[in-house]
């Protein structure tokens, strides 16, 4: 049980590493800009010192500028953007706009680590993305998954792909989010100008984007109807304390898988892990959890004949 959890604690670990929100180093090299004037941001960060006046091209400022302070939660829409190359930390200066009269200029580097797009999409890639909730995350995860270690010792319940309910849409679940995971970590390797696109734009249309965002939307709204449709089977199919432990080990399982397919494909491995994952899912499936029969009182689905785990029925 110790190596286990210590197993677990290090897969948790590994967690922090993918990192969902794309990195602001071509912003700030001003060599790509993913928002433009009147674009809208929310500050993320407990503050933000802005500079009233506007930056001069002068190598020696005489003075130090007046600047006031904004705060968490405050919307800031972009006024103007501003190019000083003498400026030796960040030649691009950004002026920003809390309201019609608090508005101010601050360095584009410094913005972009302190802001995220006022998009909610936007906002939940950012959220996911710190490392402090990742953690926090990482350790509830662990701490669900040994829970349910020791409740297994002690009792048997249902759990995806091995002692699966008589429903595909669990395992499919597993599979789907797999897949996405794979697709995702790929978009972070091959084409992360991409992602840096969707993070300042985001959509839920998958129709008329490129073939591997549109592919991994398509496959993210799926894992929504498949997730409504599990729960809807083990709402029917279990009581409700095994429907409880049934979903908390489909979230460690799907946590896990998180954590392994993105850690593979950062190493090529993830392609041929995911058909071999995929081809053992839907086996597992077809030869044992599969249901073969019916209950002739109440129509549950049964995987062999005997007592219906329903109504108690005899079926012989």
């Amino acid at each position: 049980m110790k190596r286990a959890t210590l197993l677990l604690l290090t897969f948790s670990l590994l967690l922090s590493l993918p990192s969902c929100k794309p990195s602001t180093t071509g912003e700030r090299e001003g060599s790509v800009r993913h928002y433009d004037i009147d674009y809208n941001f929310l500050l993320a960060r407990d503050s933000l010192v802005l500079q009233e006046e506007r930056p001069m091209h002068l190598l020696i400022i005489p003075e130090v500028p007046d600047s006031f302070v904004v705060y968490q939660g405050d919307p800031l829409v972009v006024a103007q953007i501003e190019i000083i190359p003498e400026d030796s930390i960040d030649s691009v200066w950004v002026k920003v706009a809390r309201d019609q009269v608090t508005q101010g200029w601050v360095h584009e580097s410094a913005l972009l680590e302190a802001v995220v797009p006022d998009d909610p999409i936007s906002q939940g890639i950012h959220l996911f993305s710190d490392t402090h909730i990742i953690a926090t995350l990482s350790l509830c995860i662990l701490a669900l998954t040994a829970w349910l270690l020791r409740r297994m010792r002690r009792e048997r319940f249902h759990i995806v792909h091995i002692d699966d309910i008589a429903s595909p849409y669990p395992m499919l679940l597993c599979v789907a989010f797999a897949t996405a995971t794979v697709l995702y970590t790929t978009i972070q390797i091959f084409a992360p100008e991409l992602w840096s696109i969707y993070y300042y734009h985001p959509t839920l249309n998958p129709f008329g984007q490129p073939t591997l965002l549109a592919l991994f939307l398509f496959l993210a709204w799926f894992i929504v109807i498949l997730t409504i449709a599990t729960l809807d089977e083990v709402r029917r199919s279990l009581s409700a304390t095994e429907a409880i432990l049934y979903m908390l080990s489909l979230l460690a399982i799907l946590a896990g898988i998180y954590i392994f397919f993105s850690l593979a494909t950062q190493y090529f491995l993830g392609y041929f892990l995911l058909m071999v994952y995929a081809t053992m899912a839907v086996g597992q499936y077809f030869r044992r959890h599969r249901p073969h029969y019916r209950c002739g009182k109440c129509g549950a689905p049964l995987h062999e004949k005997g007592f219906c785990p329903k109504c108690g029925s005899m079926n012989r």
